[in-house]
């Protein structure tokens, strides 16, 4: 009987628990005070949910990277949720939760994911607290921002910063925009402008409203579409000027291009910096101007050596060569066009570009001495290029194994095993270093 009694007493004692615990559970409530959440697999998707903005950073513990980046985010907090539409961070030890890591195509450390409305896109932007900052209210401002005056128009444009192209319709109904806005709102800062004299027509170059402008701060270009206003014709101006006329090719810009479906006309030079090259450069302007079904873009030897030798290039070549790279394992360089000389650079380009559009190419494969996994992984994702080398090597292995080596006879899962540990060690660790700031 007393045992009885213990039983439903123990009984009635774990269901109460088990209780209260689960209203705990379901109470909880997340808010932005300015601290980083730390998250495991029992609470990441309920915050996620429950939060419209989190970026989270999936680090582990033995990251060098990650011990550096933590600072900097802890930083960035407090400023984050202070904002109107307030951003949470939070950071999840992936190396202990890997399911969480697996769930969200974590391949490396530190990797910062942008969770919007639950949604995760990768994060491109800078990691120093103030610049992150700077980056992420873009994702917190309204679809279309609507500016009064011209001050507002100047506080708009530098609050917006130099991370992304600024559209500023002037006299245009907020309606005529909202939609693409909304399209198009990773990519850029959208706004309207009722009110505004003729002081800033002179400042932003256009004479007459309706207007749609486009800024290139970091770039100091603009463009201006004075219509017609229908969405088919709004979306192509918007799509062909989300990127500056010529483009300097490095890490960031190659992930900028991911989504634009237009090859690329790149101009390799020995250093973007020197004089000639900045000529050179204007002219590409003036072609991609009329060239919009193609990107225009430049790299310099001196600025990035192992990208620029994947196209045949180096400091014996002949400077500056012009391809056309359709982001493959292929590209083409014009008959008569390999490369650009001094004198009137700009028939020189003129000619290349009819060469290639009227098919007089040559086909090449990048190649190099260099890997082209350093670039190409921009595009396919670091996960996917190791598999590609690891089957490889496992090809090789087994080909020349079943070649040379005599039968033996063994307990083969030790060693499979071993290898294949060593094997994730190795390479964690190596992602880990791809995953430099």
């Amino acid at each position: 009987m007393r045992t009885g009694g213990f039983t439903v007493w123990f009984w009635a004692l774990t269901s109460a628990v088990a209780v209260f615990g689960a209203v705990v559970s379901s109470s909880t409530t997340w808010v932005a005070d300015g601290r980083v959440l730390e998250l495991d697999d029992s609470n990441f998707e309920s915050a996620i949910s429950a939060l419209d903005l989190v970026l989270v950073d999936f680090h582990a513990p033995w990251c060098g990277h990650c011990k550096r980046l933590a600072p900097q985010l802890d930083a960035a907090a407090p400023m984050l949720a202070s904002l109107k539409n307030p951003i949470v961070i939070a950071k999840v030890n992936a190396d202990k939760y890997r399911s969480l890591g697996d769930k969200y195509g974590v391949d490396g450390f530190p990797t910062l994911k942008l969770f919007i409305h639950g949604v995760p896109q990768e994060y491109k932007g800078p990691r120093k607290a103030d610049l992150l900052v700077r980056y992420l209210k873009k994702f917190a401002a309204p679809d279309v921002t609507v500016l009064d005056s011209d001050s507002a128009i100047a506080d708009f444009v530098e609050a917006a910063g130099t991370f992304f192209p600024v559209y500023i319709g002037f006299g245009l109904d907020e309606s005529m925009i909202s939609k693409l806005a909304l399209k198009y709102k990773k990519k850029t800062w959208f706004s309207v402008a009722k009110d505004f004299s003729e002081d800033a027509m002179l400042l932003y170059d256009f004479d007459k409203a309706p207007a749609l402008l486009s800024l290139h701060p970091s770039y100091n270009e603009r463009h201006v579409f004075y219509g017609p206003f229908e969405e088919e014709f709004l979306e192509d101006f918007i799509k062909q000027s989300l990127l500056p006329l010529a483009i300097p090719i490095n890490y960031d810009t190659l992930k900028s291009l991911e989504d634009d479906e237009r090859k690329i006309v790149l101009t390799i030079v020995e250093d973007e910096d020197e004089e000639k090259s900045k000529n050179l450069i204007k002219i590409l302007k003036s072609a991609a101007s009329a060239n919009r079904d193609l990107v225009f873009g430049y790299v310099g030897i001196k600025q990035w050596e192992d990208f620029a030798d994947t196209f045949g290039a180096n400091k014996k070549t002949k400077l500056p060569k012009m391809v056309v790279w359709d982001r493959t394992e292929e590209y083409v360089t014009v008959n008569g066009s390999e490369s650009i000389g001094e004198e009137d650079q700009a028939s020189q380009v003129s000619q290349f570009l009819e060469g290639y559009k009227e098919g007089r190419t040559i086909k090449e494969r990048v190649g190099g001495s260099v890997s082209v996994t350093s670039f190409i992984s921009s595009f396919l994702g670091l996960g996917t290029v190791y598999v590609l080398v690891f089957v490889v090597v496992t090809i090789i292995l087994v080909r020349k194994a079943t070649e040379e080596e005599p039968l033996r006879v063994g307990r083969g899962d030790e060693v499979d095993h071993a290898t294949s540990s060593t094997a994730e060690a190795e390479s964690r660790e190596h992602k880990a270093g791809e995953k430099e700031d």
